[in-house]
């Protein structure tokens, strides 16, 4: 899911879709407008799935889609190398997902744990 909204309308720490993934805003400059042009806004993003930075460059007024990101919680029903088998706590529907490196000595069976979801994607959101 996601909506559309114009670029002035952006705040750092939320969310917005740069090359079809779903990116939290790290910065936000904008310029002041020109004698034939409209202000233009440079907007910092770090891809919420992959880590990478992204930058989008274009008008305020331009309308940009942001993703709606959902946080979740699972139980986790059982552990098979890296891959854990979840339980969502909503609709106890169950998927598989990989556990990242560095979450492998968090992560046991029969716990809670929470998710993020958007676009799709599912990613592990463990805060220590």
């Amino acid at each position: 899911m996601k909506q559309q909204v114009e670029v002035k309308e952006l705040k750092e720490g939320k969310y917005m879709i740069v090359d079809d993934e779903a990116c939290i805003i790290k910065s936000i400059t904008k310029s002041k407008p020109g004698k034939h042009g409209s202000a233009k806004a440079r907007i910092e993003t770090i891809g919420l799935f992959d880590g990478q930075k992204r930058s989008y460059i274009g008008s305020v007024a331009n309308k940009v889609y942001i993703p709606t990101v959902e946080r979740k919680n699972a139980q986790v029903i059982s552990i098979v190398g890296n891959i854990a088998q979840l339980m969502d706590m909503g609709d106890f529907s169950t998927f598989e997902i990989v556990i990242p490196e560095e979450y492998k000595d968090k992560v046991k069976e029969s716990e809670e744990i929470s998710y993020i979801t958007a676009l799709g994607k599912v990613k592990l959101d463990i805060r220590t």
